[in-house]
């Protein structure tokens, strides 16, 4: 009998190794590394002297990458315009999509309008392995969905699920969700590193032999990272994420991997009783704005994707009670607000040391680039000195350790997006400043943050 053998994961980078140890070493995560069985070795071939190498290990066939036609890969939309956004464009045949989230984001109810739009036009298979399919009905019919062409499975075997997918050869495929998948031939429990590795590596093989446009619907840890291996992520062709939390009716569908378009593209959606509705001007809904002007508040533009966003930012800065001032941002990186205090105590001679500074994005907006660094410096003296900033006045611009103000990609079309929006202000780093006047918007052009704060 063939020895069986064992190999020790990471879930969380998806290395390898032969003990079990308490922590990885690749990616530095504790208690993340399991036990996952692999099948025996299988007996060399009899010789060992490779004599007549071709055809030894069976003949493979090579192409010369020159002579590969480029055609545009035919795409097909969602039904939802911001879901094309994200996707790059629209639905790429044979491409297989992770969706992730908390619960109760919405992940169920995306897809299952998804299809059901989709159904009229393309051969669709939902597969739920969470719900059954009473319940899934429910949904569909509460919200006033077409299902008479929707063909749907209430399954966890990944076998069953091949097997449904030879028999009607759907276009769309929908999976929910990979963590409740298992292979037979696998020794471990549903949800396991080796259970979602090999379920997703099967799924992503139909999708690719058969072109079906696959979404595999993925869990999220305590952290909001995707359960399960890193290697889950890899193996798919795009990776988004839809953000919001219970508290809030707007949900952010965000890209992280695309092999078909742009990464860092988002989608807003708002959840209603009718199920999730598109926001085709997110921008009019983030600056919901009070009728009078308060300290710490400024409207910045961000870029995301291939879009300009209008959002408001504000601080608050407040005296400390404490013997370490707090320094607390949402929708922001904590560190680089440190960053922009010292820059400010250093170059500017403003010292918030013994103040608690708080920095909010209205709207659960999250912004990772450095165009924000100058609207957090405005909003963060603003709230200094009690001065209000004016409501039509709009800023982004990166500040260097030095104290200087560096430009941001795609100035002109933030200035465009901020004019349709009725701004008639804008302070931008000198280097986007445009070089024909803009009719009606007064653009401060700055260099260095002391002529930051000399503007507030």
């Amino acid at each position: 009998m063939a020895k069986s053998r064992s190999a020790y994961v990471c879930s969380e980078c998806g290395a390898d190794f032969p003990r079990w140890m308490g922590k990885c070493p690749e990616c530095g995560a504790w208690n993340s590394i399991t036990e996952v069985k692999l099948p025996p070795k299988s007996k060399a071939a009899p010789g060992g002297d490779f004599s007549g190498f071709a055809g030894a290990a069976g003949e493979g066939e090579t192409e010369i990458l020159s002579e590969i036609p480029l055609a545009e890969l035919p795409r097909f939309t969602t039904g939802f315009r911001e879901f094309d956004r994200v996707l790059g464009g629209g639905i790429v045949p044979g491409a297989v999509v992770l969706i992730g989230g908390h619960p109760g984001a919405g992940k169920s109810t995306l897809l299952l309008e998804t299809v059901c739009r989709l159904s009229g036009t393309k051969k669709v298979l939902y597969i739920t392995g969470e719900e059954s399919l009473q319940q899934v009905a429910m949904r569909a019919a509460r919200l006033g969905l077409k299902t008479d062409q929707v063909r749907a499975a209430a399954e966890t075997s990944a076998e069953r699920v091949e097997g449904l997918v030879m028999k009607y050869r759907p276009e769309v495929l929908i999976i929910d969700s990979i963590q409740v998948m298992y292979d037979d031939a696998v020794s471990s429990v549903p949800g396991s590193v080796s259970q979602v590795r090999e379920c997703a590596a099967r799924f992503t093989r139909i999708a690719k032999k058969l072109a079906v446009a696959t979404f595999m619907v993925g869990h999220v840890t305590k952290d909001g990272a995707l359960a399960g291996p890193k290697v889950l992520e890899h193996c798919v062709d795009c990776s988004v994420m839809l953000e919001g939390g219970t508290d809030s009716r707007f949900r952010t569908l965000r890209c992280q991997k695309n092999r078909f378009g742009a990464v860092n593209e988002i989608g807003v959606f708002a959840m209603t009783d009718r199920g999730m509705l598109e926001v085709s001007n997110p921008s009019a809904i983030f600056l919901n704005r009070g009728e009078k002007e308060a300290p710490g508040s400024c409207v910045m533009v961000v870029w995301e994707g291939t879009r300009p966003l209008l959002v408001e930012l504000q601080a608050l800065v407040d005296e400390t009670q404490l013997a370490n001032p707090r320094r607390i941002t949402v929708g922001t990186e904590q560190n680089r607000l440190a960053m922009l205090l010292a820059v400010l105590h250093r170059h500017a001679g403003v010292a918030m040391g013994g103040y608690d500074v708080f920095i909010n994005v209205v709207g659960g907006v999250k912004v990772e680039e450095t165009a924000a660094d100058v609207p957090v410096v405005m909003s963060l003296l603003s709230s200094y000195r009690g001065s209000p900033i004016p409501k039509d006045m709009i800023a982004f611009g990166e500040i260097g350790l030095s104290g200087e103000v560096r430009p941001v990609p795609s100035g002109q079309e933030r200035l465009a997006e901020a004019v349709k929006h009725g701004f008639r202000t804008a302070v931008v780093p000198k280097a986007n400043a445009p070089r024909k006047p803009i009719e009606g918007l007064t653009v401060h052009a700055v260099s260095d943050i002391s002529e930051i704060i000399e503007l507030v």
